[in-house]
């Protein structure tokens, strides 16, 4: 394997080990919590995303999202319920002392800071405002509190926090228009998108072709060495290059590696997190989906004779003629400095590969931007999978316990240590003023009123991959069926994990979940279980794949036989 190609799989599967994650992204996603502060009379109500809608001369003008306060009275649920109220600037714009403004039932914007959020809804209140909206110092939503030793606390309007660039638009508004007004109502969110559908199904099914190319790899191996054995009548084969070429297996070692390399990735993304930043993973993202996508086309245009043989319908000769080319242009090769070897199918389709990856990485703030970064991510993911290798599954269980432990404590301990989750703080994308980071598959949530997304790393699909890829191997290496063998129950555990994320996630109430947590325990445990059940697990932990047949030693056998 040439060196470029080494060093791609090392960068990408270090990238890949980030993130591990499950998780609803919406707009206006709220990043700063602080719970710390335990409720009280007048101070009880759950936070909730509120929707803003404005009203410009009385034309609808644009919508803004904004957050609850644990303070004042609750938000209408229903659009119809809700009344269009003028809006205007207070002066002084903190309301930290009463507005100079004449109120008549008027929603009022003041600024953050300068006193409490609640000495702010006192003063409107008591000027006859019927809402109050903050504007935050910050691009974020803040969830607003009561202190600890306040006891003024019978506010009966409700408060809304606004993220910076909303507030600056309003205020842009009621500067150059002569009457503002807006529409305040918190529709309740769905306890299940059909996004969480989509999600499970691209996970499972990346999984499930990357598991089934791999299999087919190494069969086409044993083919092969099968075909020298007939033909060896007076040579012996070359045993040197039997096996899958082109894959890297990795050891307990590496795995262990590979978990600290990206946790020193993650803590320097934590750290270093800005606009550029995400440009340059960008970037790296956009390297490694070019090269998924090649490695993908070129595979499946190559056996695409095999594909259109077994089709029954008539079928034109032109394609006929271009399925011959893409079989010979996929074994003939010409050598390129640094890339090593490389075929003239995999040359051909490198224009395309790099003008999608282009064309999504330029136009990846649009909003159908999603559907490239999935197939970029699919095609990463399942390349991915046919280069890395566990031999066994001592190293599976290495792995998958090192990211299980790597998950547990920068979703949850690192909340501790720094206030915050590390790892979500980096998959949303906070502090960048981007849309999240590339390194994950999305799904729009349809039927959620708040829009967003719903997100999966490319971790927790990856590394179980390693073990649902090593278990088919092995059913098609040791002749097993379906039911017998590894991989169905594999695949039906993972699955299961996944499906369990999600559960967790909505009880959870949106907050991101560490999916390796869940994942982890039911397809490694699953293995390890039908293992020992079978009598296998020793032969599995140690051994792991079985080896394809040399035909050295089989044309040895054949002599003895023949000479005995």
């Amino acid at each position: 394997m040439a060196l470029v190609k080494i060093c791609w799989v090392v960068v990408v599967s270090a990238l890949i080990l980030l993130f591990h994650h499950a998780s609803p992204v919406i707009a206006g996603d709220i990043v700063h919590e602080d719970d710390s502060t335990p409720k009280k009379p007048g101070c009880e109500n759950q936070f909730v995303l509120v929707k803003v809608q404005t009203w410009v001369n009385g034309i609808e003008d644009a919508e803004f999202v904004g957050v609850g306060a644990r303070f004042g009275t609750t938000i209408v649920s229903k659009e119809k319920n809700a009344r269009h109220t003028r809006l205007i600037l207070s002066d002084p714009r903190d309301c930290c002392s009463p507005p100079k403004n004449k109120l008549a039932g008027d929603v009022i914007m003041v600024d953050r800071g300068n006193c409490k959020f609640t000495t702010k809804a006192n003063n409107a209140e008591n000027a006859n405002a019927s809402a109050i909206l903050i504007r935050n110092n910050q691009k974020e939503l803040y969830k607003m509190v009561c202190e600890p030793d306040e006891t003024d606390l019978d506010i009966h309007i409700p408060a809304v926090m606004l993220p910076q660039d909303a507030g600056t638009r309003l205020e842009k508004m009621l500067m150059t228009t002569s009457y503002v007004s807006v529409q305040l109502y918190s529709p309740p969110r769905p306890a299940v998108d059909i996004a969480e559908v989509f999600l499970w199904l691209m996970a499972v099914g990346t999984i499930l072709c990357a598991s089934c190319w791999s299999a087919w790899r190494v069969r086409e191996a044993a083919i092969d060495q099968d075909k020298l054995l007939k033909d060896a009548a007076d040579e012996i084969p070359n045993t040197e290059d039997r096996g899958v070429s082109g894959v890297v297996y990795i050891n307990a070692k590496t795995a262990v590696l590979f978990v600290v390399v990206a946790s020193c990735f993650l803590f320097m993304l934590y750290k270093l997190m800005s606009s550029w930043f995400i440009e340059v993973l960008v970037v790296l993202f956009c390297i490694g989906g070019i090269e998924g996508l090649q490695t993908c086309l070129a595979a499946l245009l190559s056996r695409c004779d095999n594909l259109l043989s077994s089709l029954w319908l008539s079928i034109v000769s032109s394609i006929l003629a271009s399925r011959k080319w893409f079989k010979h242009a996929s074994e003939s090769y010409i050598k390129v400095p640094l890339f090593g070897a490389i075929s003239y199918l995999t040359l051909a389709i490198s224009p395309f590969c790099i003008a999608y990856a282009v064309l999504w990485a330029v136009y990846r703030s649009v909003s159908f931007a999603w559907i490239g970064q999935d197939i970029l991510g699919i095609a990463l993911i399942i390349a991915v999978l046919q280069i890395v290798h566990i031999p066994n599954l001592k190293v599976g269980t290495v792995l998958l316990g090192c990211a299980f432990l790597y998950d547990l404590f920068w979703v949850f301990v690192s909340k501790k240590l720094f206030s915050e989750s590390v790892m979500i703080v980096v998959a949303r994308g906070d502090k960048s003023g981007e849309d999240g980071i590339p390194m994950l598959l999305k799904f729009p949530r349809i039927f959620d009123p708040w829009g967003g997304y719903s997100i999966i790393g490319f971790g927790d699909i990856l590394l179980p991959g390693t073990l649902v890829a090593f278990a088919l191997r092995y059913d098609w290496l040791a002749n097993r069926s379906l039911r017998g063998g590894y991989f169905l129950w594999a695949m039906f555990a993972y699955g299961f994990g996944l499906l369990t994320t999600y559960v967790a996630l909505n009880l959870m109430d949106g907050h991101g979940q560490p999916a390796l947590l869940y994942i982890v325990p039911f397809t490694l445990g699953t293995f390890l279980t039908l293992g020992r059940r079978r009598g296998d697990l020793r032969n599995l932990w140690t051994r792991g794949e079985p080896e394809i047949p040399c035909p050295h030693v089989r044309l040895q056998q054949i002599d003895e036989v023949n000479n005995g």
